[in-house]
């Protein structure tokens, strides 16, 4: 299976690591540690060295509780680095929801459009289709403002499945190639603990959509709950957690910790010969 990336074909034969850089003040994760043009950059190229398979660059935080970020001040934000990581080897992925992000960071050099969303916002679908980037289209339930509130489901893997059959469908319709998506079950967004632990369990029926699955694990709250560390603290559970979801059919793992993670699933590799190679 490969996906295609603007100029770049990755191969998803062997599970690729994408490396997450947050330029936000408010991320859950680093607490706003990369939000200047220096701290980012250096960050960037740090998990290329570091063995990362993929960017992705963030000027909004979609935690639980966050506050929506302005199209300008996103765009401020995100162009930049951008434009300063130009030329690397690897696919630079821009994780928004906003049309106009999309198609001004696809214009600086992003490859990729991660969208919360699903390409549901008015013109995404266009923004996307009249690029040769690829799209990551994730699964969530209510908005970061309101969607750990009170998470329902009657089957969350079965419902979330049909969502993203439906949103493979439109987006197909549209004139963005197959080999040009992926999909994301959206851990923590509008999920519960046991939601979670139904979807990480279970995924493997995502792959049947016939589209490289994403798995974003690292760090999350869910693992918090799980072991009791504080986010800080939770660089053995999100390693574990990707190599889990990887076992389960994950062609791609969005982590922050690649350095660690890329040696996790090279073991991983060594140990299932061929399948990895």
């Amino acid at each position: 299976m490969q996906l295609l990336c603007g100029a770049f074909k990755l191969d998803l034969s062997c599970p690729k690591v994408m490396g997450i850089v947050n330029v936000t003040p408010d991320s859950f994760s680093d607490g706003g540690r990369y939000v200047s043009f220096s701290n980012a950059i250096d960050h960037a190229r740090q998990l290329l060295e570091d063995g990362a398979d993929m960017l992705d660059i963030g000027g909004e935080s979609t935690r639980p509780g966050a506050a929506e970020v302005g199209e300008q001040e996103e765009l401020d934000r995100v162009l930049p680095v951008i434009e300063g990581l130009r030329g690397i080897t690897v696919p630079i992925s821009i994780d928004t929801w906003k049309p106009a992000v999309m198609r001004a960071a696809i214009k600086a050099g992003a490859t990729m459009v991660n969208d919360v969303n699903a390409l549901q916002a008015e013109g995404a679908i266009q923004a996307v289709a009249a690029s040769d980037a690829a799209v990551c289209l994730m699964h969530k339930q209510g908005t970061p403002q309101s969607m750990q509130q009170h998470p329902s489901y009657d089957d969350v893997v079965l419902e979330v499945a049909d969502f993203m059959r439906q949103r493979i469908a439109a987006v197909a319709a549209a004139g963005v190639g197959r080999d040009r998506i992926v999909i994301d079950p959206g851990f923590g967004f509008g999920k519960s603990l046991a939601h979670n632990l139904a979807l990480l369990r279970e995924l493997e029926a995502f792959t049947k959509l016939g589209m490289p699955v994403l798995a974003g694990l690292s760090r999350k709250s869910m693992l918090g709950a799980i072991t009791g560390r504080e986010v800080g603290e939770r660089l053995a559970a999100s390693v574990a957690a990707a190599v889990l979801a990887v076992q389960r059919g994950a062609a791609i793992v969005r982590v922050h910790d690649v350095r660690e993670t890329v040696d996790a699933l090279k073991i991983l590799n060594a140990v299932n010969g061929d399948r990895y190679e």
